[in-house]
């Protein structure tokens, strides 16, 4: 069974590259014409020349979260992503949901105040009313 893991490597390797080249869009490809490219992995395949090239020449490679890698620029800045914190748009729209809900609380709090002071005076008012007359 171990005499067959080095060719099932690299037909796997061979598999994967290949894959990866179809898929990959236009734009990505570097240095060849993706064709060329899909010609190369096909003809060098069985001695590994084919897909190692494509794996390490052949791509755009991107890191991991879907920026660039160092030293390389991206090409289409609306794919960057930006964290919550650093994103303008986003903390505009929680000062203004926090502005909101502070004119919320403002006027609960107001609505209680008047409410506590109306039990205020009717207990006030009750308690003089319930008080016998001095003779």
């Amino acid at each position: 069974m171990l005499r067959y893991l080095p060719f099932l490597l690299v037909l796997a390797l061979w598999i994967y590259a290949f894959i990866d080249c179809l898929n990959t869009p236009e734009e990505e490809v570097k240095g060849l014409p993706k064709v060329v490219w899909v010609i190369i992995i096909l003809l060098f395949g069985e001695v590994l020349v084919g897909p190692v090239a494509w794996l390490v020449v052949g791509k755009v490679r991107r890191a991991p979260g879907g920026g660039a890698t160092p030293g390389e620029r991206r090409r289409d800045p609306r794919g960057t992503w930006t964290a919550p914190d650093d994103n303008p748009a986003f903390l505009a729209s929680l000062k203004q949901g926090n502005s909101k809900d502070e004119a919320l609380l403002k006027d609960w709090e107001e609505d209680l105040r008047r409410r506590e002071e109306e039990i205020k005076r009717r207990e006030q008012g009750g308690a003089a009313d319930d008080t016998p007359p001095k003779s």
